[in-house]
């Protein structure tokens, strides 16, 4: 792959913005297939227990509407987003787009005669979820949807819990207005479980109800008959932690025995390690939104690939892990079966590379976020370091990268053909079998590739004062990445250089050395090599590639 494919390669960055784009319109489709919109004059059926019957049948999304809203009503608002959170069923506001984002909720629902979308945008943010209501065509011809995520089109059928509704538009309009949206429509409007599916049939991403669940002789067969129409499961209600010691009870059983390294296991005020010649010390954080995100990964995946990130660290150093502290901040509609189930994780990562839990604490938070500490014991004759490069060293990889940058973008566009590169985003894995090699050839230079082999090399070059220039000719593209970038366009190298999370080794030595290496880790292989220092880190990085950075307002992960 030469110069020419490099220079193509620059339609990279415009690629994944297509890619977070149809991705995001898939989500949305998703999210509106079951709306249900609140009614704050039902007869004896409180907000609160609509919201649970409708999320119970399989509600996709929840809007709170209360046109006679006031700051007495905030209690009500924050149950309803507490539910919602709990069992992660996005939580829009209709009109108020400072209550939306007082509360935090993923969203706001305007009305013609509100605000525009443009200033709800500015000021919930770019991953807020904005809908807008349109009636007709010349409506939505004259509704700015640049900042708009779908819109709500009705009545499509008579309905009498909005006396100020439009007339009745039926199913011709909403499939005319289906026909000319440049975004998913949602039908709103007198529809139940036996109207449902015309809506469907008309192009609708989704139905939103009200009064066939809130005034509802029976609203959780009214709830379920809907979600039944809509293709939507069942979900077990579930109420968030509230007993922090019976928690940690839970957890330790999870974990491993104690022993070895520590003398004193969890339980007291500190941990008691034995003595360790050579101790090694790593952290990593891993927040919500930024690093992972639950609807595409299980509790247990999230708390295995942040053992396999944390420990990556002690495998660079060529340390031995012995004990890992977790501090958790824990929102107050996290059920205690997610949380168990991370620890389901970090426990599976403990016993795939040693060590044990040593401790850690459980605190209430607005986001979860998860604060790891590793002990290790270093090797007793070397440490390596991103500052021992030298000019005349190849710069090589220890397997295969671009692998989980292509598995973040499937999850992103929900493109299930490729397994395997989802799997490499998932479950990344530590390589200390690499690092017990490299040591044994005193390789002194080497770290691992969390944010992309373009920006971990120049880490590299930094430390070292010297030049790097890659080679792509030398790069070796697994099969499921071809396959993959042939399907969608995109150059593999390009994701190779840019993409993040793929924790191999990068390491600088003579090229004599390698040959050597190679023969033990056959998946090896050369990317470039260093040279005296010219001016630049790298002499010949494409002008679109940038490292995969978790802060400074990128967050790969939304």
């Amino acid at each position: 792959m030469g110069r020419r494919k490099w220079r193509d390669s620059r339609n990279g960055l415009r690629f994944l913005a297509k890619i977070v784009d149809k991705a995001r319109l898939l989500n949305i489709h998703q999210i509106l297939r079951f709306y249900y919109i609140t009614d704050a004059d039902a007869p004896l059926f409180s907000t609160l227990r609509q919201v649970e019957t409708a999320i119970a049948a399989g509600a996709t999304v929840v809007q709170y509407r209360n046109k006679s809203f006031s700051l007495k009503d905030m209690a009500e608002v924050e149950a309803v987003r507490k539910v919602c959170n709990t069992h992660n069923v996005p939580f829009i506001v209709n009109d108020h787009i400072l209550l939306a984002k007082a509360v935090n909720a993923d969203g706001v629902h305007l009305g013609q005669a509100d605000d525009a979308g443009t200033l709800a945008r500015r000021v919930l943010g770019p991953d807020a979820i904005i809908g807008i209501s349109v009636s007709t065509p010349e409506e939505l011809a004259k509704t700015d949807l640049s900042c708009c995520d779908y819109v709500g089109c009705g009545p499509v059928f008579a309905t009498a819990t909005k006396p100020d509704a439009h007339p009745v538009v039926g199913l011709a309009g909403l499939k005319t207005v289906v026909e000319k949206s440049p975004v998913p429509v949602v039908a709103i409007g007198g529809i139940d479980a036996l109207n449902a599916r015309s809506c469907f049939e008309c192009g609708a991403a989704g139905v939103s109800v009200i009064s066939c669940i809130s005034r509802a002789e029976d609203p959780k067969a009214g709830a379920e008959a809907l979600a039944k129409v809509c293709g939507c499961s069942h979900r077990p209600l579930v109420s968030g932690w509230n007993d922090e010691f019976g928690l940690i009870e839970k957890i330790l059983a999870l974990c491993p025995d104690s022993g070895g390294a520590v003398r004193v296991p969890p339980g007291d005020d500190a941990a008691l390690l034995s003595p360790i010649q050579n101790p090694v010390i790593t952290t990593d954080t891993q927040k919500e939104g930024v690093h992972f995100r639950r609807d595409w990964q299980a509790p247990d995946e999230i708390g295995q690939k942040a053992v396999a990130i944390t420990f990556s660290d002690l495998a660079a150093s060529y340390a031995r892990p012995l004990a890992l502290f977790v501090n958790l901040s824990v929102p107050s509609h996290m059920p205690d079966r997610d949380i168990e189930a991370i620890y389901q994780g970090i426990s599976a990562g403990i016993k795939e590379y040693g060590g044990v839990l040593g401790g850690g604490n459980i605190s209430s938070g607005s986001a979860f976020s998860m604060d790891l500490f590793a002990i290790g014991d270093g090797h007793p004759d070397i440490f390596p370091l991103r500052a021992n490069a030298r000019p005349g060293d190849g710069l090589y990889v220890t397997g295969p990268l671009g692998l989980a940058r292509a598995g973040l973008d499937c999850l992103r566009k929900k493109e299930d053909r490729f397994p395997d590169l989802i799997r490499a985003f998932k479950y990344p894995k530590a390589r200390f079998d690499a690092a017990d090699v490299l040591a044994s050839f005193g390789v002194a230079c080497v770290m691992d590739i969390s944010d992309g082999l373009a920006g971990d090399a120049v880490h590299i070059a930094a430390a070292s004062v010297v030049s790097i220039t890659f080679d792509s000719s030398l790069f070796h593209i697994t099969p499921a990445l071809k396959d993959y970038s042939a399907v969608c366009g995109v150059d593999p190298a390009w994701m190779m250089l840019a993409g993040g999370e793929d924790y191999q080794l990068l390491f600088a030595c003579r090229p004599e050395t390698f040959a050597r290496i190679q023969s033990l880790i056959p998946e090896a292989f050369a990317v470039g090599h260093c040279g005296l220092f010219s001016g630049q880190f790298i002499t010949n990085l494409p002008g679109d590639v940038m490292s995969y950075q978790h802060g400074g307002g990128n967050k790969p992960y939304l």
